[in-house]
């Protein structure tokens, strides 16, 4: 199971957190749908203990959350805040105590302001800083933590952050953002071998991977789908695996970009543990004319096949095809992989509330039938030959949906977010029963 600390946590003023880019991103007009922020989102930082009892009744055996550098390091760098800390310190005992693996996540995106207004990812500094959190992070829970994955979705992080400006920071630089992609592999990298010296058994970091099809069998749709999964897949693969990076001419890169430094390649590279892999869905890709759209691919929509409430396309058998594509591409450089994340955005609502006013239950076929076919998809793939060590549904709670505010829905347990009361969707009981069932055989 999966969620994220800004998406959940709330309580963005309290014990002396500092400012994210997403407390500043999402109080700016017309950045949100419904001018909606994370402030209190499900209000995790105080409900957790009823949120750690969802997950044991659930049966999961591992969960993977976020930590928010500004609850630790307010300004990014400096003393720690022990307030902050102790909230993890909390978290990672109830987990153990329920016999569920405490798999942390460094960053989720929420980087403290005070970093970005030094310039953010586009600043080498910030990796070092991130290497610093990561030791004080690591001094207080690396004694009972032992498996941790840096840093989430970077290409995500690096599109819609800062060359979209669709997600925090806001910044639109287009592919002059391409230091952002360094930065945080190199921030990885250092972290990596931080972690290692605290004791850390498995180090992983979380990229979002999709398989890339060509729009039709013409050539220049060919070369552009080629271009595109360089971008979103292969920039942050091919540093970490084979310690080179692909060839990025078509983004205006040279093959020896001024912001990579003598070394750097060698710290990026530095062995993993695993590779976490967040799925959705594949995509699918034009050629484009750069000096019209700025861009040298267009994305294109799936025809003929359903669709999540967020309106991306549910195909399954993608999964099979990326998984089985990472190792035919890596080989023996490809590390166990686990599946950091995958769910569904649906339309769910609760029943109508029965005479004693209990909620009633919130049907949720779709959820279901998307979760069982991708399960199914992940089972093929190891049969094809694919290591694969876990899988982690994204999400265990509705929540805050970044520029989508509160209206997708994601939860196995749905938020009422007026009286923030946790209703668990049939997805949760059919889950339950699914892997009570695993449990037996």
């Amino acid at each position: 199971m999966s969620t994220a600390s800004y998406q959940i946590e709330g309580a963005v003023r309290e014990d002396g957190r500092g400012p994210s880019i997403w407390d500043t991103f999402t109080h700016q007009p017309g950045r949100i749908k419904n001018g909606d922020t994370g402030d209190v989102a499900c209000d995790h930082y105080h409900r957790w203990p009823e949120d750690v009892a969802l997950m044991a009744d659930l049966g999961i055996d591992a969960y993977r959350f976020s930590i928010a550098w500004p609850r630790v390091q307010p300004t990014g760098r400096g003393t720690p805040n022990t307030a902050g800390l102790g909230f993890y310190d909390r978290l990672v005992d109830a987990l153990l105590e329920h016999g569920i693996k405490p798999l942390p996540t460094l960053l989720h995106w929420d980087l403290p302001q005070a970093l970005q207004d030094a310039g953010g990812w586009m600043n080498r500094d910030t990796a070092y800083h991130f290497a610093d959190y990561s030791a004080v992070v690591t001094a207080r829970l690396g004694d009972r933590v032992k498996s941790w994955i840096t840093l989430n979705e970077p290409i995500v992080h690096l599109a819609y952050g800062y060359a979209f400006g669709m997600h925090a920071p806001g910044e639109a630089l287009m592919f002059d953002a391409m230091p952002v992609a360094h930065h945080q592999l190199l921030a990885h990298g250092l972290a990596t071998a931080v972690l290692r010296g605290s004791g850390a058994e498995e180090v992983l970091i979380a990229n979002n991977c999709t398989p890339v099809r060509a729009a039709s069998e013409q050539p220049e749709d060919a070369a552009a789908a080629e271009i595109y999964d360089a971008f979103h897949n292969r920039l942050f693969l091919d540093p970490i695996l084979l310690g080179t990076y692909p060839d990025l001419s078509a983004m205006g890169l040279p093959a020896d970009p001024e912001f990579v430094e003598p070394g750097d390649l060698e710290i990026i590279s530095t062995r993993i543990d695993g590779l976490g892999v967040n799925y959705y869905n594949p995509t699918r890709i034009a050629a484009a004319d750069p000096a019209a759209t700025g861009l040298p691919f267009d994305f294109r929509e799936f025809e003929g096949v359903p669709r999540t409430a967020f309106g991306w396309p549910v195909i399954p058998e993608g999964l099979t095809e990326l998984l089985v594509g990472l190792k035919e591409r890596y080989g023996d450089a490809l590390p166990p992989i686990t599946i950091t994340e995958n769910g569904c955005s649906t339309a769910d609502e609760p029943a109508a509330a029965d005479e004693d006013g209990t909620v009633g239950a919130v049907h949720d076929a779709a959820r279901i039938e998307y979760l069982e076919s991708h399960i199914n998809a992940l089972y093929r793939a190891i049969e094809a030959g694919v290591d694969v060590r876990g899988y982690l549904t994204w999400s265990l709670l509705d929540n805050f949906e970044w520029a989508e505010g509160y209206s997708q829905r994601f939860g196995l347990v749905r938020v009422d977010f007026e009286t923030l009361r946790r209703i668990p969707k049939d997805s949760y009981h059919w889950y339950r029963a699914a892997l009570a069932a695993q449990r037996k055989g």
